[in-house]
């Protein structure tokens, strides 16, 4: 990527200014035997889309905190980027009450309504499916509403790379700091390009997993093969996956 990008939405726009077809996030779920394939062009609109809906819809400001109330998918790793992109501070696995906003998934609805502000549900269903017959109460669906949101995107303020970005662990990483440290991981684990694959069966809940299911691979111009559940595939499963997606590096 280019060295004056400083925060996770300039490597995302770097990434696709160098190759918007290749693939940037290959998620795979071993419960549901579900596989999604992203390019980053696809991913970028999808942020996009994401980030109007922050912007626009949530009225979302920099500075504002979301409470990430979700597992390692590919649709988290949306809204991590679609919070750079707005500038306001994605918390993961945050205190609701705490947040401005808060986003959950299967599981973690209720304690998501200890947030006073809005509230959206991601349903976790292969392909994104929406609620039927709908949210859960005290929600909204984020599949039904952010379709209708623009595919290209604008920040009201330009996002300032020394403000606070992601919250991961009861740490802290300005957007700065948090590019700094995706390209270090980067190195220590091999990536080196466009070709590098990096196999991750970590979640999203401490920086380690954050680095290496999103930020250092797209810190490299690599890609993730990120894997929820992989502790219910057999070794046999695991390699012939790293085969079939020529993958150049793990962390399991």
């Amino acid at each position: 990527m280019n060295a004056t990008d400083r925060t996770p939405a300039d490597l995302l726009r770097s990434a696709l200014a160098a190759d918007p077809a290749r693939p940037l996030v290959t998620f795979y779920d071993d419960a549901t035997g579900e596989r999604v394939e992203l390019s980053v062009a696809t991913f970028a609109n999808w942020v996009a889309k994401t980030s109007n809906l922050l912007q626009d819809g949530m009225s979302a400001e920099p500075g504002d905190r979301v409470a990430l109330l979700l597992p390692a998918h590919w649709q988290t790793a949306v809204w991590l980027l679609a919070c750079a992109s707005v500038g306001v501070v994605a918390d993961v696995e945050g205190d609701p009450a705490r947040a401005d906003f808060v986003v959950a998934g299967p599981g973690r609805f209720e304690a998501g309504l200890a947030c006073r502000g809005e509230r959206y549900a991601l349903s976790l269903a292969p392909l994104g499916r929406r609620f039927v017959p709908g949210p859960p109460e005290g929600y909204a669906d984020y599949a039904v509403d952010v379709p209708s949101f623009g595919d290209r995107f604008a920040a009201y303020a330009p996002v300032d790379p020394e403000a606070a970005a992601v919250i991961v662990a009861g740490a802290e990483y300005t957007g700065a700091e948090l590019v700094e440290r995706a390209r270090g991981d980067a190195e220590r684990l091999g990536l080196t390009g466009p070709g590098s694959r990096l196999l991750s069966g970590l979640g999203y809940d401490t920086w380690e997993g954050l680095s290496a299911g999103l930020y250092a691979p797209l810190a490299s111009g690599g890609s993730v093969v990120l894997c929820r559940h992989l502790e219910r595939a057999g070794e046999e499963t695991v390699a012939k996956r790293i085969e079939s997606e020529r993958v150049t590096a793990t962390v399991r």
